[in-house]
């Protein structure tokens, strides 16, 4: 019985913690093969998405340094996103995912859902 009861507590927890994260990749991100390297809640090669939000909101964050130069926050992220860099999460570079800015209106929309997540 108290297995059971153990049992259904662990279910319990799990979808409750399942229901916590409910907010899927946007079709954006599936086209772009973020979630090849992110998601939203664990780090999988690259950090997970709330972590970077949490990052980058956080105590009154408005300027992000891309290769020595500041821009405006969604600017430099999105510089960022679309040239690729490394060193800001560790070892493992972020592959340019848009190096002609032929897309850069896809990236920014990105780039504003990932920061959206810092109040989730």
């Amino acid at each position: 019985m108290k297995s059971v009861i153990l049992s259904m507590a662990a279910t319990a927890g799990l979808l409750i913690a399942g229901s916590t994260f409910a907010i899927d990749m946007p079709p954006l991100a599936k086209k772009y093969n973020c979630v090849a390297c992110h998601a939203i809640d664990h780090k999988i090669v690259g950090p997970a998405w709330k972590d970077v939000a949490a990052r980058y909101t956080g105590k009154g964050v408005t300027k992000y340094t891309y290769k020595g130069k500041e821009y405006p926050l969604i600017e430099g992220l999105v510089m960022k996103v679309s040239k690729g860099g490394s060193g800001n999460w560790g070892s493992m570079p972020m592959p340019a995912n848009d190096p002609s800015g032929a897309h850069k209106a896809d990236i920014t929309e990105l780039v504003k859902f990932e920061q959206s997540l810092a109040n989730k």
